[in-house]
This record gives C-alpha cells, structure tokens and sequence, in this order.
C-alpha cells in the first residue's frame, strides 16, 4: 500500500503497477502432439523460390496456452475435460486433409481431387503453420470464453510442422 503524504501524490504510472500487481495471471497448456495423427497435406501458392510450393504435409502438432486473472473453483485455469470439441475441431480441420488457401491459384484444380475421393479439402483464409496457428487460436479462444463465461482466454497457440519447425500466434 502506498502512503500518501502531502508532498507525495501518486502518478498514474505508479497506480498501475500496483493494479498490476494486485492482478496475478495463471496459465496453462494443452498439447495435442504429433503422435496423435493429424496429418495434414498443404502448400504455399505464393513460394515460388521454394519447394514449398509444392504439395507437401506434416504430422502437424498444436500447444495452446490459457489465460485467467482468477482460477475456478477447482483451482483451474481451463477444465481439460472441456476441451473435446477442440480436439474435434483440429481433427476436422487438419487429420487427413488437404488444406487449402482460399487464394490458391490453382484452387478449382486442387478441389477437385475432392470429387474423384482422393482427398478431403479444407479451405483456409491463409495455409501454414503461423496461419494455422491463427485459425487454432481464433477457434480455441471464442470456445474457451464461452465455455468459462470470459474467466478465460487463449494466451498463444503454437503449430509444429516437426521438432525443428513451428509457428507461434499470440493476439496483443
């Protein structure tokens, strides 16, 4: 607590360090890792100075890190229990899929593979792992809010490729 004299009169800086420090933020993460399977076939249109403008795919692997200024009544950030529809989602989204970028030049031909049952197609608003990571973290964080009526939110999400490649998002 800070005393107040007569010659001394807190700044507004100094009262939000003391707000800040009266708030504590507890996280925790949730891992679907790549032994789960979601195999995932991509590529990035616009990488024409690269391979990875070919087809290509991963085992692909998700953290999500949740936030809360105050705990349940379990003493919990986020009810991992609650968390299946996530998993779902991720399944839906990315287990044997072929993702593909709206702006895909090659769109039609590439959905196609769709109709004579080569693949499942997921059409994204921008493909990779910093993208896929983004889709991950606007899904997550819209279903965790609901779920703990805002107590909750999503702090970051990380995409891996493999163990040497990853992507984080974080909303500031």
């Amino acid at each position: 607590m800070i005393e107040r004299t007569q010659d001394f009169q807190p700044s507004i800086n100094t009262l939000q360090v003391i707000k800040k420090e009266k708030t504590m933020t507890y996280y925790s993460t949730k891992t679907y890792g790549h032994n789960i399977g979601l195999a995932c076939v991509f590529r990035q249109p616009n990488a024409d100075h690269s391979h990875c403008h070919l087809l290509h795919g991963y085992s692909l692997a998700f953290r999500f890190t949740f936030g809360c200024n105050e705990l349940d009544n379990k003493n919990w950030a986020v009810d991992f229990g609650g968390l299946k529809p996530l998993k779902a989602w991720l399944e839906d989204m990315f287990d044997h899929k072929l993702a593909l970028d709206k702006n895909d030049p090659q769109l039609e031909r590439l959905k196609d593979l769709e109709n004579h049952d080569l693949a499942e197609v997921r059409i994204f608003d921008g493909v990779g792992a910093e993208m896929f990571a983004k889709h991950a973290f606007n899904y997550a964080d819209k279903l965790i809010r609901e779920q703990t009526n805002n107590r909750c939110f999503v702090d970051s999400v990380e995409c891996m490729e493999h163990g040497a490649n990853s992507a984080i998002y974080r909303k500031d």
